[in-house]
């Protein structure tokens, strides 16, 4: 009978159930995130949250002890340098676990573990302060671009073509079309008109 067995062995034999946990937890620590099944992110959380913990006390004892597990003097050196600073007032829950939907090929419930203090775009949106409202308006940027581009220059309802003069010099005090109505009200228009 199967009473109290807790432990999910992922369909492999302890060795292969160690090193594959061991693997994980060393991209955990290099890469901040990954992404893997469900089943697995929970086993690889009660693997990694206890030498997050043992990292908070750096001394040459824990160390060794966390190289026991991971066996990658990099990943150590990352999580005793870069993480167990940042973590050092949490007193537990150093990952998260979001779940992404089902695997394509065989249905597999996949998600992202990733490293709590390390996920940029939450802390990012929890420090920004609150966005205040602003209008769209066209920055005087575009509108001088828009001049040198075309060498039309709009000024309220008419536009203004700049003349060169015998010299080859640009002035801009052209004179508008006068017959040029394309922009005043509907009651201009008809009162012109009469």
């Amino acid at each position: 009978m199967r009473h109290q067995r807790v432990i999910n062995h992922l369909g492999r034999t302890s060795s292969h159930r160690k090193a594959m946990l061991a693997n994980m937890a060393v991209s955990l620590i290099m890469n901040k995130r990954i992404t893997t099944t469900t089943a697995k992110a929970k086993a690889l959380r009660s693997y990694i949250e206890p030498l997050i913990t043992r990292s908070k006390e750096d001394t040459t004892h824990s160390r060794r002890m966390v190289f026991r597990y991971l066996q990658d003097k990099k990943a150590v050196a990352e999580l005793f340098r870069e993480i167990s600073p940042k973590v050092a007032e949490r007193p537990g829950g150093y990952t998260r676990i979001l779940k992404t939907g089902n695997r394509i090929g065989d249905n597999a419930e996949m998600c992202i573990i990733e490293l709590v203090d390390f996920n940029e775009a939450r802390l990012a949106a929890e420090t920004k302060p609150a966005k205040t409202t602003t209008r769209r308006r066209r920055s005087p940027k575009k509108k001088t671009a828009a001049v040198e581009e075309t060498g039309v220059k709009e000024t309220g309802f008419r536009t203004e073509t700049p003349t060169v003069d015998a010299t080859g010099e640009v002035t801009d005090t052209a004179k508008p079309d006068e017959a040029d109505n394309t922009g005043s009200p509907a009651g201009e228009n008809e009162n012109k008109a009469e």
